[in-house]
């Protein structure tokens, strides 16, 4: 039996297709039924996922578990804080385990990404430290749109800005991953 696997482009739309469908549901019917449909959405790319690979990366587990929960929470008790709040709590807590990882010296993004990228073990430890700064400065920036402003606001800056800042801090970091791959030190 061959292994498959998604494409590029696939795993892209996996991972955004729920933030769209979010964006698209909320300006149609509001927040709560953008959060069911949030919900569903992303169940069914964690199911396409484990029926085209046969397993679940530990990433897109990891936030189709938290989804759930915050979704829940907002649908059950009819507040949307609960789904407002989820990007700074996972932030922070992406965060947080990054920082323990380089504590205990367990390099989780090494662990995580190891297979797609290689570096050096200081360019391994340079690239987390700066993913804990990133993921602190989303969860940071999460809070004040959240707060200061409208939720369609809130929610087109969930599904457009934080994707646009990620890839933009991917790009911003890309010549380091260069000058810190083992080729480079040859």
């Amino acid at each position: 039996m061959t292994e498959r696997a998604l494409t590029a482009g696939q795993k892209t739309l996996i991972d955004l297709g729920p933030l769209v469908v979010f964006f698209a549901i909320n300006y149609f019917y509001g927040i709560m039924i953008g959060t069911a449909a949030l919900m569903a959405a992303t169940l069914a790319v964690i199911m396409i996922t484990f029926w085209v690979e046969r397993a679940i990366p530990p990433m897109p587990a990891i936030t189709c578990l938290l989804i759930m929960v915050f979704g829940g929470l907002t649908l059950y008790f009819d507040n949307e804080i609960f789904i407002k709040i989820k990007p700074t709590i996972v932030n922070t807590l992406f965060a947080v385990a990054l920082i323990l990882g380089l504590i205990f010296r367990q390099n989780f993004l090494k662990i995580l990404l190891g297979r797609m990228l290689q570096l050096t073990d200081q360019g391994w430890v340079l690239i987390t430290k700066l993913w804990v700064g990133m993921f602190f400065v989303l969860a940071i920036v999460n809070e004040i749109v959240w707060r200061l402003f409208e939720t369609d606001t809130w929610v087109t800056f969930k599904a457009f800005g934080i994707p646009a800042l990620v890839l933009v801090f991917g790009i911003i970091i890309t010549p380091l991953l260069r000058r810190h791959s083992p080729s480079s030190e040859n």
